[in-house]
């Protein structure tokens, strides 16, 4: 269960915080009120860098890779009526 720590307090029970990340999933600090640091077990954080992929990857793996795209551009004049 994720639990949300003040920083003082996660300061002073620094070993409890650890204990429930591991237990308990990941545990958010705040500072005044505010989210700032998230505190996960080692095998959280190896899970979620194994499930990232690469954009390259993304885009190749796309359906719509190899699809001819147009890239001209339309050359003719801005109309009277738009002010540039």
């Amino acid at each position: 269960m994720t639990q949300i720590w003040q920083l003082q307090d996660a300061k002073n029970k620094f070993s409890q915080v650890v204990d429930s990340a591991v237990q308990s999933g990941p545990q958010i600090i705040t500072r005044h009120g505010q989210e700032v640091v998230i505190v996960l077990s080692i095998e959280e954080y190896r899970q979620m860098k194994a499930s990232q992929r690469k954009l390259s990857d993304f885009f190749r793996e796309s359906p719509l890779a190899g699809i001819e795209l147009d890239f001209s551009r339309d050359t003719s004049l801005p109309r009277d009526d738009i002010a540039l």
